[in-house]
């Protein structure tokens, strides 16, 4: 299957296969004393290193004949990244890849391993781009930086597990670990030589940037004319992700608040003296998990989310759709209140808005109980339970505030699934106080 690409960009497309083929073939020289792992590197070179020259001979001739990604396969991610499951199996599939890394992170964090997903994925990539829907998504200049942002955080928890698990078998073995406390070095001019060396590349790094991608600016702010889709800057993406599940109150006020409380609270509330000063997963694996899920997961995964995947209306869009404007998606949300009285008790007399507090409190008292229960009655029961040993050691207000802090960042993948499950809207449902959950 064939298209036209531009001359333009299929030569810079063989420039990045050029240097992929360039990575392989340095393993492969690596790995020369090892003949099945540098044959191995040698073939995906000589892959890489194909493209380099059909594009180059293609941008040459004719571009009508530049190779893209097979249709059946844009066609098919498309189908199943549909409007409806788009979101669950996105964030679904990236609670599951989260987990699956920290479980074998010992086979996972192999730097043979680890080096095969990447060649997979520059491969995959070098593809995709050939899709002038996904092309435009991601070459947008408030992208690019988004797509930065995958790769260096891949590379940093690689890099993080790798030496956990390293750690965690010189620990076995009753070996020191690599970061030793006896490695000192003087701020002058050992430190300070460094951070120059670190300023005037990253310097020269942000000069190079500004010259070759044009600033993301747009027109002055009018009310005649608002931008679709109006997105927050990416910093603020995974906020503005969470008012698909939460009202503004909550999404951007509440949340952000208990984040940042969390963060100046985990050096009193850890209580674990091991682990400080080197990579470890074994004497730590608490705060490491809840840590990586909430920073990973709940944050990344919603950033790469709302910049690449959000489009038009706040929609849902798979990797190689088109950001049609309009797109209506049908949405049948209900409120807890709607469910227990509509769909269980069958007497809508309770569904009535406005009147006194006390018909509010009845209308929404599934809530309001469930609620309660959730940040009341849970914690002393996780305290007896499963938390047990966090209680005895912590104590109570210690165990308190991370029990608190627990919740909240449960609560939006626990919002998340009760939308997809059951399109619920509102837990808490109290529009005449402008109070909603």
């Amino acid at each position: 299957m064939h298209e036209t690409l531009p001359r333009s960009f299929q030569v810079g497309l063989a420039g990045y296969y050029l240097l992929c083929a360039g990575l392989n073939f340095g393993f492969a020289h690596f790995y020369m004393n090892r003949p099945k792992l540098r044959l191995a590197w040698a073939i995906s070179g000589f892959i890489f290193a194909l493209h380099t020259i059909v594009y180059l001979l293609t941008a040459a001739t004719n571009p009508e004949l530049g190779p893209v990604i097979p249709h059946v396969i844009v066609d098919t991610t498309n189908r199943i990244f549909d409007h409806i499951w788009g979101p669950i199996l996105y964030f679904v599939g990236s609670c599951v890849g989260f987990a699956a890394l920290l479980y074998w992170r010992k086979q996972l964090t192999e730097p043979t391993v680890a080096i095969a997903f990447l060649k997979i994925t520059l491969f995959i990539s070098g593809w995709s781009m050939t899709n002038p829907d996904f092309r435009s998504i991601i070459t947008k200049a408030d992208n690019v930086p988004i797509v930065m942002l995958m790769f260096t955080v891949g590379f940093f928890t690689w890099f993080g597990l790798r030496r956990a698990v390293i750690n965690d078998e010189l620990i076995a073995q009753n070996k020191p670990v690599l970061e030793k406390d006896d490695e000192k070095v003087l701020v002058w001019p050992d430190l300070v030589y460094t951070e120059l060396i670190c300023m005037i590349i990253a310097t020269a790094v942000l000069v190079v940037w500004s010259i070759a991608l044009e600033a993301p600016l747009e027109q002055p702010a009018t009310n005649a004319k608002a931008p679709n889709p109006s997105k927050a800057p990416w910093y603020f993406l995974g906020l503005q992700e969470m008012l698909v599940y939460f009202d503004p109150w909550m999404a951007g006020v509440v949340l952000p608040t208990m984040i940042i409380i969390g963060l100046i609270a985990i050096p009193y509330i850890d209580f674990n003296p091991k682990g400080n000063g080197y990579y470890t997963f074994k004497e730590r694996p608490f705060a490491v998990t809840t840590f990586l899920f909430g920073f990973l997961v709940l944050w990344v995964v919603l950033i790469v989310l709302g910049t690449l995947l959000r489009g038009p209306n706040w929609n849902f869009f798979a990797p190689f759709e088109y950001w049609d404007p309009h797109k209506v998606v049908p949405l049948n949300n209900v409120n807890l209140s709607e469910l227990f009285w509509l769909g269980v008790v069958g007497d809508p007399t309770f569904l009535r808005e406005g009147g006194s507090i006390g018909s509010i409190i009845i209308r929404e008292s599934p809530g309001i109980l469930l609620t309660a229960i959730y940040m009341l009655a849970l914690p002393p029961i996780l305290a007896r339970t499963v938390f047990r040993n966090y209680f005895i050691k912590m104590g109570f207000l210690r165990y308190f505030m991370l029990i608190t802090l627990l919740q909240f960042m449960a609560s939006l993948p626990i919002k998340m699934v009760l939308r997809w499950v059951i399109n619920l809207k509102y837990i808490v449902y109290i529009p005449e106080y402008f109070f909603n959950i």
